[in-house]
C-alpha cells in the first residue's frame, strides 16, 4: 500500500539545515532534526509531515484551529501508514510522524539501530519535533501524542516529566509491561544489569520469529510495503542496554503514574503467540499481551479509556481496513467527549 524509496536498502541523508524535502512517502515530507554527536558520529530525529490533506469546509464566523497530531512508531519501525495520516487530516488535524533517533528515516551507518540506554534521552527528540509543530501552528491547542507499542511507552513516560505539553495519548497497543508480568521483568533485569553495564550494545539472544513481520507486509499476507533496512522481517537485535532502559520504564508504570491528561488505549481483542504462521495472526496481536497491558493500563493516570477492538493486530492502525475504520472511529467518538476543543 504505502511506498518506500525506490532503493530498499538505501539510508537518507540529512535535509538542509531548517528545511523541509520530499519524503519517500507520497504526500509527504521531512525535515532532519539534529540531537548532537556520541561515539557512533552525529545523531538525529526526523519530522515528516503529511501534506496531502483537503482544506477544511470554512464555517460560518470561522473556526478554531484542531490540535496536531505527533505520532511515535514502536520497535523496530518508522512512518509508514499514509490512511491513518489521511484519517486524521479529514477531520482537520494536521499530522505530523516521528522517526526516533537511529530508527527509520533517522538511521545512519554505522549506527546501532534501535539504540538508547535511557527512555529520558528522547525527551529531545520529541522536543524538537514540538518545537517545529509550534512554530507552524502557533494558535494551536496543545498536540495529541500518539504512539505504538514502544513508542506509547516513550509518551507515557514522556507526559508524565512533561505534563503541560500534551493535551491528550492515543496509545496504539502501548509496551506497559513484558509477558510474564513483574514476576518476568525482575528475573529479566537481573540478567540484564551485569551485562548492559560490561558490554550495553550486545545483542540478546532470543528467538527469532517472523509472525508479526507476516501479518504487515505485502510480501507475505499484509498490506503494507515496508523498507526492509528501517522495518527488517526479523527484527532489530535486541541490546542489554536498551532493554534494561525500556525494563526500567516497565517498573515506573507498575509503581503507578500519576498523567493529568486523558489517555486512550486501543488494544486488540486477544493475543496469539505461536511459533508458525497460520491465518489467524491476521487477527491477534501476536507482540504482547493484551490482558495484562489492560490492566497496567489502570496505572497510568486519573482518565485511562481502554478499548479492545475484534480481529485488530499489535498495530491496530495497521490492522485490516474495516478494523482501523473502527479504531478511529472510536478515536474521534473518544476526543468529543474529552478533548471537544
Amino acid at each position: 500500500m504505502t511506498h518506500p524509496p525506490s532503493d530498499h536498502t538505501a539510508l537518507l541523508e540529512d535535509s538542509p539545515a531548517g528545511e523541509w524535502v520530499p519524503d519517500p512517502l507520497p504526500g509527504c515530507s521531512r525535515r532532519t532534526l539534529p540531537l548532537g554527536e556520541d561515539e557512533e558520529g552525529p545523531f538525529c530525529a526526523t519530522l515528516v509531515r503529511f501534506e496531502d490533506h483537503p482544506e477544511p469546509e470554512e464555517p460560518e464566523g470561522g473556526s478554531q484551529p484542531k490540535a496536531p497530531v505527533l505520532q511515535l512508531h514502536g520497535w523496530s519501525d518508522y512512518f509508514y501508514n499514509l490512511p491513518l495520516a489521511r484519517l486524521w487530516a479529514e477531520q482537520g488535524h494536521p499530522f505530523y510522524a516521528l522517526d526516533l533517533r537511529r530508527y527509520g528515516r533517522s538511521l545512519r551507518e554505522g549506527q546501532t539501530p534501535g539504540y538508547v540506554e535511557d527512555l529520558t534521552h528522547y525527551d529531545a527528540d520529541l522536543e524538537a519535533a514540538l518545537g517545529v509543530i509550534a512554530e507552524e501552528h502557533p494558535e494551536a491547542p496543545r498536540p495529541i501524542i500518539q504512539g505504538h507499542s514502544t513508542g506509547g511507552l516513550i509518551a507515557v513516560l514522556w507526559a508524565e516529566r512533561h505534563p503541560d505539553r500534551a493535551g491528550v495519548l492515543v496509545l496504539n497497543s502501548p509496551w506497559l509491561e513484558v509477558p510474564g508480568d513483574a514476576a518476568a521483568r525482575t528475573a529479566l533485569e537481573g540478567l540484564l544489569t551485569p551485562l548492559s553495564h560490561l558490554s550495553p550494545k550486545r545483542a540478546m539472544k532470543l528467538p527469532v520469529m517472523d509472525n508479526y513481520w507476516q501479518s504487515l507486509s505485502d510480501q507475505a499476507h499484509g498490506e503494507w510495503s515496508l523498507h526492509p533496512r528501517w522495518r527488517p522481517r526479523n527484527s532489530f537485535p535486541m541490546t542489554s542496554g536498551w532493554l534494561k532502559a525500556v525494563l526500567a520504564g516497565h517498573r515506573a508504570i507498575h509503581d503507578g503514574l500519576h498523567l493529568q491528561m486523558p489517555v486512550l488505549v486501543l488494544l486488540s481483542a486477544a493475543t496469539k503467540y505461536q511459533r508458525h504462521w497460520t491465518e489467524e495472526l491476521l487477527e491477534h496481536d501476536s507482540v504482547l499481551d493484551v490482558d495484562l497491558l489492560a490492566r497496567r493500563a489502570m496505572k497510568l493516570g486519573r482518565r485511562v479509556t481502554v478499548v479492545r477492538l475484534r480481529r485488530a493486530l499489535h498495530d491496530v492502525f495497521a490492522s485490516e481496513a474495516t478494523v482501523r475504520q473502527e479504531a478511529f472511529e472510536e478515536v474521534s467518538r473518544w476526543l468529543r467527549a474529552y478533548a471537544p476543543d
